[in-house]
């Protein structure tokens, strides 16, 4: 299972990066096909859907190995059984609102596509179509924050924080900057 689950958090960092590859590419084309006089007007609406699903696609990923923002000063001053203590509440909370947030990505998503939404921008695309990044990427998450919890409760450390020190260990501060 935690092959299966950390396949699926690279993949899903994977998905992201392939979504910035895309906006980069869509940009530059975009720039090249003005030179020449070609209208390329619905571009920004397909950059702006790709830099969504790029940034819920990532969060997985980014929350699996640290790369989250996490105020550390008090758990490093805090005894061990104080800092599990912190860091398993602050895995229920943010499993319930990440709960919230995937529940409120998907029944969006799905309103959209029930009612056959459709972009109101040049590109008349159906809408759920761009949102499903925004869905998809809020279950990763959801499943990335209950297996962190499932983590801890189960008396193992946090994936994210011995992620962070074995970087530390390497010498590489690059992320807490």
């Amino acid at each position: 299972m935690r092959r299966l689950l950390d396949a699926l958090y690279f993949g899903a960092g994977a998905v992201a990066a392939a979504f910035v590859a895309l906006i980069a590419v869509l940009m530059i084309g975009q720039s090249i096909l003005r030179e020449f006089g070609v209208r390329t007007g619905a571009v920004p609406d397909v950059v702006a859907w790709c830099c969504a699903a790029a940034g819920f696609f990532a969060m997985a990923h980014a929350f699996k190995h640290g790369d989250f923002v996490r105020v550390t000063l008090l758990l490093e001053k805090v005894s061990p059984p104080v800092r599990r203590t912190l860091e398993l509440t602050s895995l229920l909370i943010g499993t319930a609102s990440v709960s919230y947030l995937m529940w409120a990505a998907v029944s969006f998503t799905y309103e959209s596509w029930a009612f056959n939404d459709i972009a109101t921008g040049l590109l008349p695309m159906p809408l759920w179509i761009p949102q499903l990044g925004f869905a998809i990427g809020s279950v990763l998450l959801w499943i990335a924050v209950v297996d962190e919890l499932v983590i801890v409760l189960r008396g193992g450390r946090p994936t994210f924080v011995v992620a962070v020190e074995q970087r530390h260990a390497q010498g590489d501060f690059s992320s807490d900057i």
